[in-house]
């Protein structure tokens, strides 16, 4: 089976599960909320920074007010994100160089996006997808670890995973396989207590197909645990 024919399962599969009606799993109401939230996720679980930009948002209303802010301020308020020191220095700096390059707006180019503080092609590729609606591919841990065990990249740099799936999936699924993948992964695909019998991409994994009783990881030695 070549790599695009497991692609179309795998799609097959997701959207069957999930739908195709597209969704995120960061709060926001504007695009440079989506931008801060996506660069306070790194390293931390979206109920994390949704909690904490709840009322962070409620207090830094605009722009303007992440690029005055108090830095040592601003690092108590992000804390529970973890590395507070440099998002904090991001998020300021970011706001700044948003009003000074583009007035404020986020720009939608993905070399723009990646000039500005903190911001990464993850990141970048999260608000073109979701705010622009470019599609785009977003490569976390969990689109990384799901893509491998399914076949669909051996790579483990994000951005060679991304230019792999881009290659093999439609790309009117690339913005919608990002938080397809994210599911399974939250759901099933758990690293190091995968829940392979119960997976819906069992009969697509290179693993789950295993006989009950062996574990995802046993069939490629090390390899899900780089994942």
């Amino acid at each position: 089976m070549t790599r695009k024919e497991r692609a179309r399962l795998v799609t097959e599969a997701l959207n069957r599960e999930y739908g195709t009606e597209m969704f995120t799993y960061l709060h926001f109401e504007t695009p440079w909320q989506l931008l801060f939230a996506t660069i306070l996720s790194a390293q931390c679980t979206n109920d994390r920074v949704n909690l904490v930009t709840k009322e962070l948002y409620q207090k830094y209303r605009t722009v303007e007010d992440f690029a005055n802010a108090d830095l040592s301020e601003l690092e108590k308020d992000i804390y529970s994100t973890g590395f507070y020191k440099n998002k904090a220095k991001n998020l300021k700096a970011c706001a700044q160089a948003l009003l000074d390059r583009y007035n404020g707006e986020v720009p939608s180019d993905i070399d723009e996006l990646t000039s500005l503080p903190g911001v990464g092609r993850k990141t970048a590729n999260v608000v073109r997808g979701n705010i622009f609606h470019i599609d785009s591919i977003v490569v976390d841990t969990h689109v990384k670890r799901v893509s491998r065990l399914t076949g669909l990249t051996k790579e483990t740099d994000p951005t060679k995973v991304e230019f792999d799936l881009m290659k093999i999936l439609p790309k009117e699924q690339w913005t919608l396989y990002n938080v397809q993948a994210i599911a399974v992964g939250r759901t099933w695909c758990v690293s190091g207590r995968p829940k392979c019998e119960a997976c819906i991409l069992r009969e697509c994994c290179m693993t789950g197909s295993a006989p009950a009783g062996k574990k995802a990881g046993q069939r490629n030695g090390k390899r899900d645990q780089k994942a």
